[in-house]
């Protein structure tokens, strides 16, 4: 059944590929085929907001849930058949009947729902984690956000008090892929108990994330109020969030940790061939296969290191490749000498960004983001920075490992006009079915990874320094195509993959550990960045060069940035139809 289900929307991936562009040739009205597929996705769509299927899903300005997500297995397994009746309807719809708006939305939807039918084939709800994050720590982001009202404090206290039953349904799934060898490898998952024992381990109540939201509470309400929910939140911190969070120690030191399994490649679980390649396809929204992406990583690995040779050269440096890199590591020059200077660098390139931006962009986000670090308890494992709607986090744990010169190509990934800047732009379009706000690796990290060249075009790099602080970021990205391919695909190890890192970029050694063993554990999701560059890229220098002078380049990002989160196929589609349309703006008509 699983390898028969990852043949079909690897199929179905290169149906999308191959059919995209001829549909979205053909102008159709909308019909009956736009109202029916509407219906489908209308029903759907309350029907998942009901599940609240994963924590951290109201990170939006709907309010607090009372209650954490329902995971049990009977739950699941009723998911499982909702989404393959939605798949069964979606397939009864012929695409060429819809309108070109609607076609767009069943693009997107199809390869969504594909993706979730995936997820529940093989079960990933058994392994609720990875080196880079887990359920109980995606969790404390409701303590993080700011509350407003009674109704909104009270739904915490309530949530909270959930949390034994949450953990415990998480703790019966872990078993059960316990049971049959589908868990994160061992290695990846040694001193990760860090985020479960900042709230085990915390001497009272409010020493824990928890309690965030009681620190500082609406000057308009009553002070007797904030007592009264203060004591609420105390009692449901001491007698349910931190027994299950000793409880889930205990489990995950004594029992999961020890019998997780010891092999790191994908290929290695349950069913392992098929599971790989429905990640390929979930991360890449290609039917690329795990051999031709390893060589595609080579190939673009070659070109990169020309370009830091290029570098080394212009900074006479007397050395080779190996040589300058750990000069890179190792010269104080490079590196900040206190958290501030970090954050204070990575605000600088946000706002040097700002008076650059209407030359490249026409439609810009009204939600502003704020430069945060990242909380203490996740930052050890935590990546260097990441970015989305109203936030850019930037990693000040272990200074000596982030390196200055790589300050704005992180920062033009992560805020501007990366993450912080695409998310808002896709959730600001009007009149998009809200399954269309959900975000597609391939778009969005490649988009972050254009934005980083990018910044060499608009001059955001005032030294030689800095360029190749992005070429190594660059080479990052590519290396991972052959990293993450040779760890689940080619029986690559640890230890490989961290040498290859070392090799062919400026990342410091603590930061080559803590992404390989993402890599290890969340297999697939590093293929999506720089494929979905090269996407982007190849799309741009179609349009150049079919357009001629009437290329804009702040129309091309607008008609890019305008479509939100989609497979690459359709992003390389609606290019091609920008291109038919003489090189317009999506937004020439509100002008």
């Amino acid at each position: 059944m699983e390898k028969k289900f990852s043949a079909a929307i690897a199929g179905a991936c290169m149906l999308l590929c191959l059919g995209v562009a001829n549909a979205a040739a053909t102008a159709v009205k909308a019909g009956p085929a736009d109202a029916q597929f509407k219906a489908i996705y209308t029903q759907e769509w309350k029907w998942r907001l009901s599940q609240k299927q994963e924590d951290g899903e109201d990170d939006d300005d709907s309010g607090v849930s009372p209650a954490l997500p329902r995971i049990d297995l009977a739950t699941q397994n009723s998911r499982t058949a909702y989404w393959q009746g939605v798949m069964k309807k979606l397939e009864g719809i012929k695409e060429s009947k819809l309108s070109a708006p609607e076609r767009i939305n069943y693009q997107v939807y199809k390869a969504q729902i594909a993706a979730f039918l995936a997820a529940q084939q093989f079960r990933e709800f058994e392994k609720p984690l990875n080196a880079d994050s887990a359920f109980w720590s995606n969790m404390a982001g409701t303590a993080r956000r700011t509350m407003a009202t009674e109704a909104e404090y009270r739904d915490y206290v309530k949530q909270l008090a959930d949390v034994p039953r949450y953990f415990n349904d998480e703790i019966v799934n872990m078993r059960a892929g316990l049971a049959r060898g589908f868990t994160p490898p061992k290695v990846t998952l040694v001193g990760r108990d860090a985020s479960i024992t900042s709230v085990s381990d915390a001497k009272t109540p409010q020493d824990t994330v928890f309690y965030l939201p009681f620190k500082t509470m609406p000057a308009s309400m009553p002070a007797a109020k904030q007592e009264e929910l203060r004591a609420q939140g105390v009692k449901a911190i001491e007698t349910a969030v931190v027994p299950a969070y000793k409880n889930l120690l205990k489990f995950m030191r004594e029992e999961y940790v020890p019998k997780a399994r010891e092999e790191l490649a994908a290929e290695s679980l349950p069913d392992g061939k098929a599971y790989y390649q429905s990640k390929i396809v979930e991360f890449t929204t290609t039917s690329l296969s795990a051999d031709q992406i390893h060589n595609i990583g080579l190939e673009e690995m070659a070109k990169i290191r020309a370009e830091m040779q290029d570098v080394i050269k212009q900074v006479d440096f007397k050395g080779d490749l190996p040589a300058f890199l750990q000069f890179l590591r190792t010269d104080p020059q490079f590196y900040a000498k206190t958290p501030e200077e970090l954050l204070m660098r990575s605000a600088w390139v946000a706002k040097k960004f700002d008076g650059k931006v209407a030359q490249y962009f026409g439609y810009l986000p009204r939600r502003r983001f704020a430069v945060i670090p990242v909380p203490d308890d996740q930052a050890p494992f935590y990546t260097s920075g990441r970015g989305g709607p109203g936030v850019y986090l930037v990693n000040t744990y272990n200074l000596p490992s982030r390196a200055l010169y790589s300050m704005p190509a992180l920062t033009l990934h992560e805020s501007a006009p990366g993450h912080a800047f695409q998310m808002p732009v896709a959730m600001e379009q009007k009149g998009r079915p809200p399954f269309r706000n959900a975000y597609i690796s391939a778009f969005g990290e490649g988009w972050a990874l254009y934005s980083e060249r990018l910044g060499a075009e608009m001059g955001m790099y005032e030294t030689p320094y800095e360029v190749f602080g992005m070429l190594s970021y660059q080479a990052w990205r590519a290396s991972r195509l052959v990293v993450d391919t040779g760890i689940h695909s080619k029986g690559w190890t640890r230890k490989q993959a961290q040498d290859y890192l070392h090799a062919n970029t400026a990342l410091s050694d603590h930061e080559i550990e803590t992404e390989v063993d993402r890599y290890i554990s969340w297999p697939g999701q590093a293929l999506s960045y720089y494929l979905g560059e090269m996407s982007i890229i190849n799309a741009r220098k179609k349009a150049e060069k079919a357009l001629g002078q009437k290329f804009d380049i702040r129309a091309f990002h607008d008609t890019v940035l305008q479509l939100g989160s989609v497979p690459l196929p359709v992003l390389e589609a609606r290019v091609d139809q920008f291109i038919a349309d003489g090189g317009k703006s999506p937004y020439s008509s509100l002008e």
